[in-house]
This record gives C-alpha cells, sequence and structure tokens, in this order.
C-alpha cells in the first residue's frame, strides 16, 4: 500500500523561493526588458528596520488544472494586444500601494506593456482622475520571467479600508494565462484590442469570475500592523458566495476588525477551491505552497487553517481522483502538524479550524463518491485532534456552527447552498459572527 509519506512528502520544496522575499527584495530588484537584475544587499532586509508593507489584498496564483477534475478551467488560454482589469476589496488602507503580478505557474515569460491602479467605480468603471500608472524599476513595462511574480515600484493613491481598487494590465503580446486564481468570485473584464489601462471605462470582449495573472495589493503598514494569512480551500475562499458582493467568511472577518478597534490588522486570503493538504490537483498542496502563501507576506501573525476536506473526498472508488491514495485521518494530521511547526518556526501563531459537515455532498452527480460514511468517520477523526490538539494557538469550531441542529452530520439547510458542502451568504456570515476575535488578535 502506497503511504502519503512515501508519496507525498519528498516534495516538501521551498516553493518559489524568490516569492519568500519578495518584499525585502524589491527596492533592489528590476525587470528590465526581460532581463531580472538583481542586486543582493549585504545586509538582509530585516536588518534594514520594519518593512513598511502590508499585503492588503491576495488570491493564491496556481497553474491550469487537468480536464478530468470535476470544475471546468474556463479561462482564455492566450491573450494579447488586450487590457484585462480585475477589482479587488482590500483590507486595511494606506498612502501608498504596490502591485504583484505572478507568472509563477507559467512557462514562457509574460510581456507587460503598461499597468495602473485606481479606485473602482464598480463594474469595470474607475475614477479616472485616481488612476496611478505602474512602474517597475523605473519603468511603465517589464517581463516577467517564467516562475515569477513581478512587483510594481511604489504610487501615491491614499486609500481606505474596505475600498474597492482596480488594477489594470496590458498585455502587447500573446500571453499565456497559466497563474490564475481560479474562483475569484469577482467579475475581471477583458477589453478590446489596445491599451485601455488609462481609460475610465472600456467595452468588456469577455469577462470571468477568476483572478488573471493579478495575485496581491500591498499598502504602506503602521508599525504595529499585522496581518492575519487564511489558508484553506472552497469554504475559505467563498464557493458559493454570491459574486461581486465580497461575502467570503475572511471578507466579513475584515469588516468586523474595521468596526472593533483592529484598524491595522490586514485580511490576507490565501485559500484555493479544491485545495488539499497532502495533494496536487486544483492548485498546489498546502505543504508545497505553505512558504509562498503564507511565510513570504510581510508582518503575518497569525495564519488560520480550514483545509482537509478535499483529501477525504477526492480520493476512493467512484470519487473525484480514484487512482489517488486515500489518506487516513493520521495521514492529514500528519500534514496539519507540519504546517503547525513551520509556522510556529518563523514566530507565527496558528489557529485550527474544524471541518464543516460534508454529508451527501454532490448526491446524484458524477462526484457523489465524494461522501462516504468511511469518510465520514475520517472527518470526525480529524475534528476531534484539531478540537484536543494543543500545539495550536487558537481554535475555530465551524463544524459545530455550520451543522444541523437535528442532524450534527448535516449541514444546517439554512446555510446550505445546495450542494451539501458549501455555505450560502448566510452561511458565511454565521460563520464570520461566530468568530471571537481575541483568537485572531489576543490582546497583549
Amino acid at each position: 500500500m502506497v503511504s502519503y509519506s512515501d508519496y507525498y512528502w519528498p516534495g516538501l520544496s521551498l516553493h518559489r523561493i524568490t516569492h519568500a522575499r519578495l518584499i525585502g527584495w524589491a527596492a533592489r530588484t528590476s525587470f528590465v526588458a526581460g532581463t531580472l537584475t538583481l542586486a543582493v544587499a549585504a545586509t538582509p532586509a530585516s536588518a534594514e528596520g520594519p518593512e513598511p508593507w502590508i499585503t492588503t489584498w491576495a488570491a493564491t496564483p496556481a497553474p491550469r488544472w487537468a480536464e478530468e477534475l470535476p470544475a471546468p478551467f474556463d479561462v482564455p488560454e492566450v491573450l494579447g494586444d488586450q487590457t484585462v482589469r480585475q477589482i479587488a476589496r482590500i483590507s486595511v488602507g494606506g498612502e501608498q500601494v504596490r502591485v504583484v503580478i505572478s507568472n509563477e505557474f507559467g512557462t514562457r515569460p509574460v510581456a507587460i506593456g503598461s499597468a495602473s491602479v485606481a479606485l473602482s467605480k464598480g463594474g469595470s468603471a474607475i475614477d479616472e482622475g485616481s488612476v496611478k500608472p505602474l512602474t517597475f524599476g523605473g519603468k511603465p513595462s517589464a517581463v516577467i520571467p517564467p516562475g515569477a511574480p513581478l512587483l510594481s515600484d511604489p504610487v501615491d493613491l491614499p486609500v481606505k479600508a474596505l475600498s474597492s481598487l482596480a488594477v489594470s494590465f496590458y498585455l502587447p503580446n500573446r500571453a499565456g494565462i497559466t497563474s490564475v486564481h481560479w474562483d475569484g468570485a469577482q467579475t475581471g473584464y477583458v477589453s478590446e484590442p489596445g491599451d485601455k489601462t488609462k481609460e475610465a471605462d472600456f467595452k468588456a470582449v469577455s469577462t470571468n469570475k477568476s483572478r488573471l495573472l493579478l495575485s496581491r495589493i500591498l499598502t504602506t503598514a503602521k508599525p504595529e500592523s499585522k496581518a492575519i494569512v487564511f489558508f484553506g480551500d472552497s469554504i475559505t475562499d467563498g464557493a458559493c458566495s454570491s459574486p461581486d458582493k465580497n461575502n467570503r467568511w475572511p471578507d466579513h472577518i475584515a469588516e468586523r476588525l474595521q468596526a472593533e478597534g483592529h484598524q491595522d490588522v490586514a485580511v490576507v486570503n490565501e485559500a484555493y477551491s479544491g485545495n488539499r493538504v497532502l495533494s496536487n490537483g486544483m492548485g498546489t498542496n498546502a505543504l508545497s505552497r505553505f512558504d509562498m502563501s503564507v511565510l513570504s507576506h510581510p508582518k503575518v501573525s497569525t495564519v488560520v487553517m480550514m483545509m482537509g476536506i478535499n483529501d477525504i473526498g477526492w480520493p476512493g472508488k467512484d470519487a473525484i481522483t480514484p487512482a489517488d491514495p486515500e489518506p487516513t485521518a493520521e495521514d492529514v494530521i500528519a500534514g496539519y502538524k507540519q504546517i503547525i511547526d513551520r509556522a510556529h518556526a518563523h514566530g507565527i501563531r496558528f489557529v485550527g479550524v474544524t471541518l464543516s459537515p460534508f454529508v451527501d455532498t454532490f448526491k446524484g452527480l458524477p462526484t457523489a463518491g465524494y461522501y462516504t460514511p468511511e469518510k465520514e468517520k475520517i472527518r470526525q477523526e480529524v475534528n476531534a485532534w484539531i478540537r484536543a490538539n494543543k500545539t495550536a494557538d487558537g481554535l475555530i469550531d465551524f463544524d459545530k456552527v455550520l451543522q444541523d441542529t437535528k442532524d450534527s452530520s448535516r449541514i444546517n439547510p439554512a446555510y446550505d447552498c445546495g450542494d451539501h458542502l458549501h455555505p450560502n451568504d448566510a452561511g458565511y456570515e454565521a460563520m464570520a459572527k461566530a468568530v471571537d476575535l481575541g483568537v485572531l488578535v489576543p490582546k497583549q
């Protein structure tokens, strides 16, 4: 029998190591005419004093996946001589802004002809007076090498917490769209031919609900600022939530933090629909992407992890990935222990979140094997460990929040979006309301 320790864990590499010091290297990095020039300073970034940046918004990039997986990858494979405009609601405000465009899963260079950031006016419209052209190493254009992120220079753009920004970039040449956040729950716009990055609005020839290449927005941070990274799968990614409404449960947490006296605490959503702790598929496994998705953010104080239901549900006869090894509860727990140890090694608190009910998930569909009584037993064992785990720094029990009052093994019908797994908007709001903010931001 193949075990996860034999089959997957050799892949615990430091994923995309160039990403890990992205912000610390920014002042010493330039992208010019397709060449990455890196002048390494004599001292590490930490010796220069606190980094003045914090991630105010993020969307985990991942590669395109195989056609046999359950969700269609309905993102254009190639774009060229077109402008992409994407809207993002940030969590904390600041006086300046930087943007990260990702080619981390690309195999060919991607040229950025020009780019801008502006305040959104809804839809594809922007506040024309707020448009700020972006530069990269002082240049208005750049070429992103395969496997790399591209960090813009700072621009002066005062932004308020919970405001929406529009990031536009022009792709002058044919470019493969290979680094994508698939389940964005936010409409993005692709223009007719031409550079529209500074236009107040444009006619979109296509729209989609994914994040194309855009992976982060950063703003200036106050010395006391902190970032909380929400590390998870589709339930943290906001699957089934209403598009363009910011109804993911971390979105509601961001609203609560602002309303309840934690204005300098950023919410960084690094969840990815379909993600698993132990293996790839829809996105890179959590053990592999932890460095990229958590450790590379500045000022991270806490990571909140809700993941494992896809590890349990995907493999097995008649399930989504029948060829994958079926993990035991011990396998999933071992993955959690690795994440906890790696977080603590970097001085980051770890908050565990129980896995919510999934009885009869996808019932009647070809992927009905996602749930079985045997898999439910594994979920219960993992949840028992999460609740009893003394190495974690906090607990959020979403299993209890979402379960049916008449049958604790099922999701409450009032919170069910219809597939018996994902919450609806009311469910996501109930999850956020149930969180004790003291677990996320403990008193000093």
